[in-house]
């Protein structure tokens, strides 16, 4: 019987923003992320004989070949594995608003990892199964663990995949703040390519990330909220600062995000434990810790409405779930 899988969110704190290999999404730099249970997605694949090309069915709507790109990429890699030429049909259920800035393709094509693999009959270990999600979407590397990962850059596909840093079992959560959940303009991969391509501050961006990445993973093995909270900040704010050196200039913000940027300054001098990271997209994601996830959403009620405040805690790595089961 096939089975589906779920892979949830991670976002980034050291962020992943330029690649060395597009075409294997080979990064420039280290990343560091925590997967969180919020928001998540449901896969199943099926290799069917009947089937003359592959198929993707998204929340029940049939998607265009467009949408099959990052898809067939893995099930291509799953065949080879395998030894199989069948067509696919992959369902997949998002629990998280798609191309908003919130990691849809990382809990998708970390699920679609796991789905295919497990229904061509292979068993690849964790290693393996990051691997296989990088090459349809390099975040989705990351969301095959648990709490926190780091994606180790590597030179090929072979030595490029995520790895288990700590399971996050300590007083740390993250509050999303969804300013837009629409489809951005300027998509992830066409923004990092710009700003490698282009911007001038680039090369300073990279320059700085070794010593974040240090001093990010000494502040997770010491359980200092303040400090990974801090990091977490400016690396962000290093990152889209490169976008408004590109040429043409672009920048994933709105008023809204500015609004929840300063909005979480001004949590910081009412002592509360509270720091900001941002993806490619307008959305603001809250690093604070878990005991204060109640009374911070409760200070930003007058801002925002209660369907944009969103609390996440960390959340689980790759497995199997029942369908026939409510959903979490």
């Amino acid at each position: 019987m096939t089975k589906w899988v779920r892979a949830h969110t991670n976002i980034a704190l050291i962020k992943y923003w330029g690649k060395e290999n597009e075409e294997w999404i080979i990064p420039k730099n280290n990343s560091l992320s925590l997967t969180l249970d919020a928001f998540y997605t449901d896969t199943q694949v099926i290799f069917d004989k009947t089937l003359k090309e592959d198929e993707l069915i998204l929340d029940n709507v049939m998607q265009n070949a467009s949408a099959l790109n990052k898809v067939q990429r893995v099930l291509d890699e799953v065949r080879s594995q395998a030894g199989i030429q069948l067509k696919a049909r992959v369902e997949s259920k998002n629990h998280v608003p798609t191309a908003a800035g919130l990691a849809s393709s990382a809990s998708g094509l970390a699920a679609l990892a796991g789905a295919a693999s497990q229904a061509a009959g292979l068993s690849l270990s964790d290693t393996e199964l990051s691997k296989l999600a990088r090459i349809g979407s390099g975040s989705a590397s990351r969301s095959i663990y648990g709490g926190f990962a780091e994606w180790v850059k590597g030179h090929d596909h072979d030595s490029s995949f995520a790895v288990p840093v700590d399971d996050a079992d300590w007083d740390i959560g993250m509050l999303f703040v969804i300013v837009n959940d629409a489809v951005k303009e300027v998509s992830s991969r066409d923004g990092m390519r710009r700003t490698v391509e282009t911007s001038p501050f680039y090369q300073g961006w990279l320059d700085s990330l070794d010593k974040d990445l240090r001093d990010m993973k000494a502040a997770i093995s010491e359980r200092d909220i303040e400090k990974v909270g801090s990091i977490a900040e400016r690396n962000a704010l290093k990152m889209h600062a490169t976008t408004l050196g590109a040429n043409p200039p672009f920048t994933y913000w709105t008023a809204e995000s500015m609004t929840a940027m300063t909005a979480v300054r001004d949590l910081r001098k009412q002592e509360y434990t509270a720091y900001f990271t941002m993806d490619a997209g307008p959305n603001v994601k809250i690093i604070c810790r878990q005991s204060q996830l109640t009374d911070i959403k409760d200070k930003l009620r007058p801002l925002f409405t209660d369907d944009q405040l969103i609390e996440a805690r960390p959340g689980p790595g790759l497995h199997l779930v029942d369908q026939s089961q409510p959903t979490i």
